[in-house]
């Protein structure tokens, strides 16, 4: 399973960090996207979702590290992309996305990535 980190960072304080790492321990691969296209962890890094080439697809999760803001104008992308599901940690909710991504026939979850991975919930959230 796929899944985008979309904030990524090589900062190892970070929420996006630590998921990362944890998605990676339990064998999912990860591919990174933040503002500068970064390398995280390994992981060869985008600056955005169009730049994700197509053996790297398809993308079954997005999981957000970006505050509404700056999140707004990735909803295209990210329906372009069409994963299955977009995970909304805390801080980054927004319901006019998560209306747009529901409507596109994206599954919208708000929740913790890092919560869901330690309870065993994280493929069936």
């Amino acid at each position: 399973m796929k899944v985008v980190i979309l904030g990524a960072t090589e900062k190892p304080d970070r929420f996006a960090y630590r998921a990362q790492r944890m998605l990676m321990d339990h064998g999912f691969e990860t591919v990174p996207i933040s503002l500068r296209g970064d390398d995280v962890l390994g992981q060869v890094g985008y600056s955005s979702m169009s730049e994700i080439p197509a053996e790297s697809r398809p993308i079954h999760t997005v999981t957000v590290y970006v505050n509404p803001t700056r999140f707004e104008p990735l909803i295209d992308e990210i329906i372009e992309i069409s994963p299955t599901r977009v995970i909304f940690n805390p801080g980054t909710e927004s319901s006019a996305a998560m209306k747009k991504l529901s409507d596109a026939g994206i599954h919208v979850v708000e929740a913790c990535t890092l919560i869901l991975l330690q309870d065993g919930e994280f493929e069936s959230a």
